[in-house]
C-alpha cells in the first residue's frame, strides 16, 4: 500500500513538472513572438474594466493572451505611436463596462486627443454606454450606437454605506480618534448618517466631477456647458433620441463604422488592429525614463502579489523598487505615478525617506492618478513638481486610529476571555476591552504627533508655513482643480505633461523621444508560479472574492491596525 501511494505522489509531482516545464516552454516562444501588424489598419480601443497602473503578472500563452491587461503607460506609449505610425489609418473606440476613476479617463481622452493632431480620424461605436464611456468617445469625431440601443446618461450618484447599526446587533462597537475634523474613516463603524462635514465634501467630490463632465463633453460635442447639464436631465436615451438631441452622430453596427472611415480614407479595404496586440508591438524607444508605479492601500512590510491579488503598496517591496530605479544609470529621470487612497503611516514615511533619496539624485516628477490621498498625498512629498488631473482625488491630510471591541459578540456566541497583563498600557489593542481614559489620551498623543509631522513635511515640501497648510489639512479631500487652486499640487495634466517637465528636469531636446519604463517590471506567468506559494495564491483569490462583495468595507491598510494616514472612505461615482 505504501510504494502505491508512493508511486500516485511520484507520478503527480511528475506530472506537475512537465506542466511547469511546458508552460515555461511555451511562455517563453509565446513572449519572444511580437505581433504583425497590416498595412491599412485601425486601431481598434475596445476597453473593458480597469487600467491599472502596475504591470499585471503577463501570460505569454497563446491561447491566454487575451487576459493581459495592458497598463496606463502601455495606452499612452501605444497612441503615442500610432500617430506617428503609417500603418495605422485611423482609430475606433469601443470602450464597453469601464470601471476607471476620472483621473485615468482624463488621462486616456488626453492621450485620444493627441493622437487626434496626426490628423486621422478618430470613430467611436459605443454598446449601451454609460457616463464613463460617453466621456471618452465624446473626444472622437463621429459617435455611432445600434438604432434599438440606449444611452445611459442620467448624471452622476454617490452613495455612502454606514454600519453602526448592523454593529450593534451582533454586539460590536470600534473606538475611533483622529485629527483633522474631515477625516472622518470612522464614522462608518460608528454613525449612522453623513456628518455634515462629510457631506460638505463628497458635494464637493459631486460638483468637480459633474462640472468637468459637462465642460469637457460638451467641447467634443460643439455644446455648452449648460446643454449638457439640460441633457443629462432628460436621461437616459434612447438612440434615435440621443441622436435627434446631438449626443451621437450616427445610427449603425461596427461594420458600417468601419465602412464609413474606408470611404473617408478611400481604402478598399482596412484592417483591425486590436490595442492589446499592437502594445506589444510597441515597446517604446528613446531616453529612458522610469515610470515608478505605486498602486493601492500602503502597508508594512512586503507583498508578493500573487495572481489576482489586489495591488498594494508594501514599504519594503515598493523600497526595493526605488532602489533599483535609483541604481539604474540608463534611467534618466523619474515619474511616479501614485494611485492610493494612503494606508499606514510609518510605511508612508518610510517610502517618502527612499522617494526623497531617489529625488536627490535623479530628476523626478509625481503624476497623480485617480486618487492621491492621505498617505498617497504623503508620498508625494519629495519637493519634486506635482501635476494632477481637476478630477484627481488628493488631500485627505489627516491621521485616524481604530479598534473594534468584539466582547459583545463573544458574549452572544459563549466566548470569554481572561485577560493578564503587565503594563499599564498592555490592554491597548485588546479586542475585548473599549479603550480607557488614559488609552484615548495615549493614542491622541500619537496622533498629535503623526499629524503634526505630516502637516510639517508638507509645508516643507510644498514651501509654505505649517499655518497655510493645516488650514487646508484637517483630512479634507480635495479634488485636483481645488488642489491647484490651493497649493497643494503644481499644475494640472497627466502624463504628457509629466513628460514634458521631466524633459526640461533632465535637461532633455524639448521634442526627444521618452520611452518610458515600467517599474516595478512586468512579471511572467512563471515569475508568479515559482515566487508564490500554494498558500499565498489561495488567500489572494478569497481576498479578492471577498473584496468584490465588500467593496465598502476597510481597506487592508485599517485591518493591519496602527496609526493611519488613509482617505475617508472609498469614492465611487455611479
Amino acid at each position: 500500500m505504501k510504494k502505491f501511494l508512493l508511486g500516485i505522489f511520484v507520478g503527480l509531482l511528475f506530472a506537475f513538472v512537465c506542466v511547469v516545464v511546458l508552460i515555461g516552454v511555451v511562455a517563453r516562444l509565446g513572449a519572444n513572438k511580437t505581433p504583425s501588424i497590416q498595412n491599412n489598419s485601425a486601431l481598434v480601443l475596445n476597453l473593458e474594466g480597469d487600467l491599472p497602473e502596475v504591470p499585471p503578472v503577463q501570460v505569454n500563452i497563446p491561447f491566454l493572451q487575451g487576459q493581459n491587461a495592458p497598463t496606463v503607460r502601455d495606452l499612452w506609449t501605444s497612441l503615442h505611436a500610432a500617430a506617428d505610425d503609417d500603418r495605422i489609418k485611423a482609430l475606433v473606440l469601443e470602450p464597453r463596462g469601464l470601471s476607471l476613476g476620472w483621473g485615468k479617463l482624463e488621462e486616456l481622452r488626453q492621450d485620444i486627443l493627441a493622437f487626434k493632431k496626426s490628423g486621422k480620424p478618430v470613430y467611436a461605436y459605443l454598446r449601451t454606454p454609460g457616463m464613463h464611456e460617453y466621456f471618452i468617445a465624446s473626444a472622437a469625431d463621429k459617435i455611432y450606437v445600434d438604432p434599438d440601443d440606449y444611452l445611459e446618461l442620467k448624471g452622476f450618484r454617490l452613495e455612502a454605506v454606514y454600519l453602526k447599526n448592523l454593529l450593534g446587533k451582533i454586539g460590536v462597537s470600534v473606538d475611533v480618534d483622529h485629527i483633522g475634523k474631515y477625516k472622518d474613516a470612522g464614522d462608518i463603524f460608528t454613525r449612522n448618517d453623513m456628518s455634515p462635514e462629510t457631506q460638505e465634501v463628497l458635494n464637493g467630490v459631486l460638483d468637480q466631477v459633474y462640472n468637468n463632465f459637462c465642460t469637457v463633453v460638451g467641447q467634443g460635442r460643439h455644446k455648452s456647458a449648460a446643454d449638457i447639464k439640460a441633457l443629462l436631465d432628460q436621461g437616459p436615451f434612447l438612440a434615435k433620441t440621443a441622436k435627434s438631441d446631438g449626443l451621437v452622430d450616427e445610427l449603425g453596427y461596427e461594420d458600417q463604422v468601419f465602412g464609413a472611415l474606408k470611404d473617408k480614407l478611400k481604402l478598399s479595404d482596412l484592417a483591425k488592429a486590436y490595442y492589446k496586440s499592437y502594445t506589444r508591438a510597441t515597446p517604446g524607444s528613446g531616453t529612458r525614463i522610469a515610470l515608478l508605479a505605486g498602486e493601492g492601500d500602503i502597508i508594512r512590510g512586503s507583498a508578493n502579489q500573487p495572481f489576482g491579488q489586489a495591488a498594494v503598496i508594501a514599504s519594503e517591496t515598493f523600497s526595493k523598487t526605488i532602489d533599483q530605479v535609483r541604481r539604474d544609470k540608463s534611467v534618466k529621470g523619474v515619474i511616479v505615478r501614485i494611485d492610493s487612497p494612503g494606508g499606514d503611516a510609518v510605511a508612508s514615511d518610510e517610502i517618502l525617506h527612499e522617494l526623497k533619496r531617489l529625488a536627490n539624485e535623479k530628476p523626478l516628477v509625481i503624476s497623480m492618478s485617480d486618487l492621491a490621498a492621505s498617505g498617497g498625498y504623503f508620498i508625494s512629498m519629495t519637493g519634486s513638481p506635482i501635476v494632477a488631473y481637476p478630477d484627481t482625488i488628493t488631500g485627505s491630510i489627516g491621521v485616524l486610529y481604530g479598534k473594534p471591541v468584539l466582547k459583545g459578540l463573544y458574549d452572544k456566541v459563549g466566548i470569554t476571555k481572561d485577560l493578564l497583563t503587565r503594563g499599564k498600557f498592555a490592554n491597548i489593542d485588546s479586542d475585548y476591552t473599549p479603550l480607557s481614559d488614559a488609552e484615548k489620551q495615549k493614542l491622541h498623543e500619537g496622533l498629535v504627533s503623526t499629524y503634526t509631522s505630516f502637516v510639517s513635511k508638507v509645508a516643507t515640501a510644498r514651501k509654505k508655513s505649517y499655518n497655510d497648510i493645516d488650514q487646508i489639512a484637517q483630512g479634507r479631500v480635495w479634488m485636483g482643480e481645488a488642489a491647484a487652486h490651493n497649493g497643494l499640487v503644481d499644475d494640472l495634466g497627466g502624463l504628457d505633461l509629466a513628460v514634458q517637465m521631466i524633459r526640461q528636469r533632465a535637461k532633455l531636446p524639448p521634442n526627444a523621444g521618452v520611452n518610458l519604463v515600467s517599474f516595478p517590471p512586468k512579471r511572467s506567468l512563471l515569475d508568479m508560479i515559482f515566487s508564490s506559494n500554494p498558500e499565498s495564491l489561495a488567500e489572494a483569490r478569497a481576498g479578492q472574492a471577498l473584496r468584490s462583495i465588500t467593496s465598502e468595507l476597510p481597506s487592508p491598510a485599517v485591518m493591519q491596525g496602527g496609526m493611519l494616514e488613509i482617505m475617508p472612505y472609498r469614492i465611487r461615482l455611479k
